[in-house]
């Protein structure tokens, strides 16, 4: 599957705890409950979540290849709450979406 249908998936995964597909900045985004997004998919195929710094959830986000801090703007800027994950590690999107959303793997 491309980037966009594994996000998708991973939207009906999590339909049931009441996650909605919404959009953040222009690009595909969950949302929680509350109306607050906590992973969108970015343009180059990524997913980008909403992890907390300093947990260990966050930090073994950040070991996975080619993860990264988000930077939206490119500008050396980085969201550090929140984690790039590339879909080259798309068999972990979903335990790190339950994650950002709140409930532990």
């Amino acid at each position: 599957m491309g980037a966009e249908e594994d996000f998708k998936q991973v939207g009906a995964e999590l339909a049931d705890l009441g996650v909605q597909r919404s959009r953040m900045m222009g690009r595909p985004a969950l949302k929680d409950q509350a109306g607050k997004v906590f992973a969108s998919l970015q343009r180059d195929g990524a997913m980008v979540f909403r992890l907390v710094r300093d947990t260990p959830e966050h930090a073994a986000a950040l070991q996975l290849p080619g993860a990264s801090l988000f930077d939206p703007m490119g500008k050396g800027r980085e969201v550090k709450d929140w984690v790039v994950v590339p879909h080259s590690s798309v068999d972990e999107w979903t335990d790190l979406a339950e994650v950002a959303l709140g409930r532990p793997r």
